[in-house]
């Protein structure tokens, strides 16, 4: 039987009881009529609330537990049973009065807290963050955390901003209302809000991606849900735009990107209909996740571009041969060769001996987005030094290989940020087939080892190269890759792909 039911035939239940016990009390003798009078009234207006109480627990307990739409809002069942608890007491309904007044006080009652709390600076990432301290993630199984705004952990409730200050982020306010009872000049954002804050930034690719793939996982469990709008952060301070390259990669995911600037009004309140917020980056995403997430980024960026790879990885020449695509990506200025003619004639003699092996050498810099999509979906092996070109790597097939080049001081002073593109192979499903860090630099730091001045020194030099080194690293790759490719073109069919699910 539903709830619906189980209500009326509750409330029926005690409404009848009610009468009895009025029926009974006209029997009483005429002295004790008073007190008994009063009474029966209390012993309804207990039972009564009892009833609105135990209504209460059933409707909210019915609800999914982090509802996308919640099918009844909380004033509407607070109306409906305070409307029977009156009838059940025969008395005058002074609902309009009564409601105007609740909503008023709830309204007032809205506590708008710092966006950034510095308490927790040591430690902004971990736990609940710095960013909107007080409220507690939602944990998925092979899920990154999240907050979804309204939803049973919310009690309904949705989320509000107020400020949009680009420096400090304590300046800056958020706090939850009822959707009934929302501030006084709240401007109400209609649709779903991704919202993001990252303790690092939306330019640079490697970080940008990183802290949007979330919300591509979210969205891949959610029905492949779609933004109306993105509200980005950085330290809780409010970011109006995203880097190029990555807007056109949210823009193939989910088509037009609006970052959203909060200008309609001076300082807000902001309160968004639907709002999911990301404060961890990948957090708990678990490995077979993050794979589909970048499967499907290099889907939706391959379609966004008009590049159909049907095949590809099956490519071989007159002679059965497995084809090669080795790409030589180089940057200029910071981390760029010292030499980069020696460098591509040693890619070029070892591509030679490889029947089926084909080198490009591209400059990243000129490069759009659709064209290095393209290079990198039509490349098997990259060799780049480091820099954030090479998150690029995303776009090319499983299973592809990355070399990559360091400038002298990187090894012994770059610490964990070296290893980024580690990271972004095992992400994306690449071998990362190793780095080279160059021993010698144009010039020696003039601080001791140990300062911190010396990676700053270092950071941006120029990468050398080592002929000996390069050519057998080079062989050695070429020769896996090439055993893969055969096994690959050996194959009767081609695997079938469900990345883009979306």
């Amino acid at each position: 039987m539903s709830i619906k039911n189980h209500k009326y035939k509750f409330t029926w239940a005690i409404l009848n009881l009610t009468r009895l016990m009025e029926v009974e009390t006209d029997r009483k003798t005429p002295t004790k009529r008073k007190s008994s009078f009063y009474s029966i009234k209390l012993i309804i207006c207990v039972l009564v609330l009892f009833l609105f109480v135990i209504l209460f627990q059933a409707e909210t307990s019915s609800l999914d537990s982090y509802s996308l739409s919640p099918t009844a809002s909380s004033w509407a069942f607070f109306k409906k049973w305070k409307g029977l608890a009156l009838k059940a007491n025969h008395g005058p309904s002074h609902s309009d009065i009564t409601d105007s007044t609740i909503i008023s006080k709830l309204r007032e009652s809205v506590t708008f807290l710092p966006l950034k709390d510095l308490r927790f600076s040591e430690t902004a990432m971990s736990g609940n963050t710095w960013f909107m301290s007080s409220l507690n993630d939602t944990y998925e199984e092979n899920e990154a955390e999240y907050l979804y705004f309204p939803s049973k952990a919310s009690k309904g409730r949705l989320l509000c901003i107020k400020g949009r200050d680009v420096r400090d982020g304590t300046k800056s306010s958020y706090a939850l209302a009822w959707p009934e009872s929302l501030p006084d000049k709240t401007l109400f954002m209609k649709g779903l809000t991704f919202l993001s804050d990252s303790y690092y930034d939306y330019v640079n690719l490697w970080h940008g991606v990183c802290a949007m793939a979330p919300f591509v996982g979210w969205s891949m469990k959610n029905e492949c849900l779609r933004p109306t709008r993105w509200v980005l952060y950085h330290w809780g301070e409010l970011r109006n735009s995203m880097g190029k390259w990555l807007q056109n990669l949210m823009q193939a995911t989910y088509g037009e990107v609006l970052v959203e600037g909060f200008e309609k009004g001076d300082d807000g309140p902001y309160c968004f209909e639907k709002a999911i917020v990301m404060r961890h980056n990948l957090g708990n995403m678990g490995k077979e996740k993050k794979l589909e997430v970048f499967d499907l980024l290099r889907c939706k960026a391959r379609g966004f571009c008009g590049i159909n790879q049907a095949d590809r990885g099956r490519e071989v020449n007159e002679r059965g041969e497995p084809i090669i695509r080795l790409t030589l990506l180089m940057r200029r200025g910071s981390r760029s060769f010292r030499n980069a003619s020696a460098v591509t004639d040693i890619f070029a003699r070892e591509c030679a001996r490889v029947e089926g092996c084909l080198l490009k050498v591209i400059q990243s810099e000129d490069l759009t987005f659709c064209d290095q999509v393209k290079v990198m979906s039509n490349t098997d092996i990259v060799a780049s030094p480091h820099g954030a070109q090479l998150t690029n790597m995303l776009f090319m097939d499983r299973n592809s290989s990355i070399m990559e080049f360091f400038p002298k001081g990187w090894l012994e002073l770059a610490g964990l940020g070296q290893y980024a593109h580690h990271w972004m192979a095992d992400l994306s499903g690449m071998k990362h087939q190793g780095a080279w860090w160059d021993p010698n630099g144009e010039k020696e730091c003039p601080f001791p080892k140990e300062d911190p001045e010396c990676f700053t020194f270092y950071k941006d030099g120029k990468v050398g190269h080592n002929e000996t080194f390069f050519a057998e690293w080079a062989r050695r790759v070429l020769k896996q890759v090439r055993i893969s490719k055969l096994e690959q073109a050996n194959k009767s069919t081609p695997l079938k792909s469900s990345a883009c699910i979306c």
